[in-house]
């Protein structure tokens, strides 16, 4: 069912449009362009001032039988990761992508795409960049376990991908919405916040911006959801998809830079 409805879901081409909807789609090239730079600015900005500060991430393999008592002995650092290197490069993988749709390159296929109510450049960037800031935050309450680190990887990809599925299996032709892969994604979506949960409750010592940062990015992170939630509705505005497609570059200007500066504020500076 799915490779049949990729294989003719692109069905409008730009002449197909309105002049009006092709003069939207026109914009988005600079929009893409002037966003881009302002990632590319900030991230070397930040570069530049940011000190060394690291965090340690660990293993604890047990060695013994199931259920034997935990020795503390073999807790042990795998490296330390640099906060700057992870801060910056979440900026500078949207700056790459925002900029690559800009280009001659990337612009054809992208306003083909988006003519027919899709971008995978958005669902790639963001299995990296958004990954990435969750595994930033994950880390200042401590949450420092390999494995861990990785699972919550893992399920904040499978959440993009399942956002990219909700994009492909619904037209803008389509005559019913399919909201099995907005929900299973909805679901996935609440894995790492809630082990960072677990770790913030638990912690005697977590400083008071990690909460903060906790809350202010959790909202923003929901609120990519209800953009979709929204544009699939077709509620006001987000009828006409190129609306969300906006409202996508917003959130993810802002997601990105209220994580980054408030990182780079409290820990790099």
């Amino acid at each position: 069912m799915t490779t049949d409805i990729a294989a003719n879901r692109l069905s409008r081409s730009l002449a197909d449009l309105a002049d009006d909807e092709r003069h939207q789609i026109g914009r988005l090239r600079a929009f893409n362009l002037v966003m881009g730079l302002v990632h590319a600015i900030s991230a070397s900005v930040m570069l530049a001032l940011s000190n060394s500060f690291s965090i340690d991430v660990v293993s604890l393999f047990q060695n013994a039988q199931p259920g034997g008592e935990l020795d503390p002995a073999r807790l042990d650092a795998i490296g330390g990761l640099p906060i700057a290197a992870l801060t910056v490069a979440f900026l500078y993988v949207s700056a790459f992508f925002h900029l690559l749709i800009a280009s001659p390159l990337g612009w054809h296929r992208y306003e083909r795409e988006i003519a027919n109510g899709l971008n995978r450049f958005r669902w790639v960037e963001y299995s990296i960049s958004s990954t990435l800031m969750i595994v930033a935050i994950a880390l200042l309450p401590g949450l420092q376990d390999i494995a861990s680190l990785v699972a919550i990887a893992g399920a904040n990809v499978a959440m993009i991908l399942f956002g990219w599925i909700m994009e492909v299996a619904n037209p803008p032709l389509r005559t019913s919405t399919w909201w099995t892969p907005f929900t299973m994604g909805s679901i996935v979506a609440a894995v790492p916040w809630i082990a960072i949960t677990i770790y913030l409750a638990g912690g005697s010592n977590v400083p008071s911006f990690v909460y903060v940062i906790f809350v202010s990015i959790f909202v923003l992170f929901n609120c990519f959801a209800l953009n979709q939630l929204l544009q699939y509705r077709g509620r006001g505005r987000w009828s006409n998809y190129l609306f969300g497609e906006r409202v996508y570059v917003w959130l993810s200007l802002i997601a990105k830079s209220v994580l980054a500066w408030q990182i780079f504020v409290n820990t790099l500076i």
